[in-house]
């Protein structure tokens, strides 16, 4: 890619100051002195499930991502000659894990277009600490980058993501613009029986991460008629400290009283409930689990589902299934929804 290279720079740099700061971070977790820790501190105070953990790793994944050859090789599948001039894109975006709208605000800044960004009450101090970085390394970007409080208004397109039920509201408004509508998805995880200690640890990651809040974690297994949970529950147990966070303990007891009155029949380890569901989208602190007899059927029957699934986690290296522990790890290209940012704002 050529155009927008100041811009790419910007991003670079950002890159750079994530790694040098996680990494200082972790050496030195009580030093609350930058303008940085202090910005974590008040994101913890304002969203509890946004423990400096996650915002930490959050931040690790970008600073990996955001690397020079990274980004050209991935917008060198695109062709920016004839984009034109400055669009506002507006972005709404999700506050159910930290920065979760960055990827959407990357898109539309390195295309070249402006951003008029509507952040969610979760999550409200992250992405303008870094965006206020990031025009200080290319001044050009105060003027492409705009936050909102009120109502989108003079945007040419929109990227709005939210619930099944917000996904109504977003189209009402926002139906006669181009857009990209996100509703609520759910990732899978395919078990055989035959996974190690290390894969079934590393599954662990894909479920607890976020506190299972991501529409990359994994909130449904599908396991043979034969499968032994044992295995299972063993590998992840030394992710039990995670019932010690009172808002996750809190989902565990009224998700199992509510279980328990209705006489289901349940799976559990005491800090996380397996329940027989057919549902994909299982409550915080529970998991769905359903039996399949022929891997076949099954590939059928998530084919079919394809809709409301965000990722499929195996060890059985198909194509497009991802390997157990990376599902909050995405590359630049893992398009939310499969569907494909950049392209969009092309063809506007």
């Amino acid at each position: 890619m050529t155009a927008h290279l100041p811009i790419l720079e910007a991003f670079v740099k950002l890159g750079n100051y994530l790694t040098d700061f996680c990494e200082y971070s972790y050496e030195n977790p009580s030093d609350t002195h930058s303008d940085f820790e202090v910005v974590i501190t008040k994101s913890q105070q304002q969203n509890a499930w946004f423990t400096r953990e996650n915002i930490l790793f959050a931040l690790k994944q970008w600073s990996a991502l955001l690397t020079e050859n990274n980004l050209k090789q991935w917008l060198s599948n695109y062709n920016f000659e004839n984009s034109g001039a400055p669009k506002t894109i507006g972005i709404v975006m999700a506050g159910n894990i930290p920065m979760v709208g960055f990827h959407d605000f990357l898109c539309v800044l390195c295309f070249g277009n402006k951003v008029l960004a509507k952040l969610s009450s979760n999550d409200k101090v992250l992405l303008p600490f870094l965006a206020q970085y990031l025009i200080e390394q290319e001044p050009l970007l105060a003027e492409r980058i705009k936050f909102t409080e009120g109502k989108l208004e003079g945007f040419d397109a929109v990227i709005a993501t939210g619930s099944n039920n917000t996904s109504r509201y977003f189209e009402y408004y926002f139906g006669k613009k181009p857009n990209i509508i996100r509703k609520n998805r759910n990732s899978v995880a395919v078990l055989t029986g035959n996974e190690t200690q290390k894969e079934l640890k590393a599954l662990g990651e894909d479920i607890f991460r976020y506190y299972g809040l991501g529409c990359r974690n994994v909130s449904k297994i599908y396991v043979p008629t034969t499968y032994d949970f044992d295995s299972f529950f063993k590998a992840i147990f030394e992710f039990g400290a995670i019932i010690h966070q009172h808002k996750y303990a809190n989902n565990y007891d009224y998700n199992k009283a509510v279980y328990l009155m209705s006489n289901f029949k349940l799976r559990d380890n005491g800090f996380l409930i397996l329940k027989e569901d057919q549902g994909f989208s299982s409550p915080i602190a529970a998991l769905f689990y359903s039996y399949y007899t022929s891997e076949e059927e099954l590939r059928m029957h998530l084919a079919e589902n394809e809709e409301q699934i965000q990722c499929v986690v195996s060890n059985r290296k198909s194509a497009d299934d991802i390997p157990f522990g990376e599902t909050q790890k995405p590359q630049l290209n893992d398009y939310a929804d499969g569907v494909d940012t950049m392209e969009f704002l092309l063809k506007l």
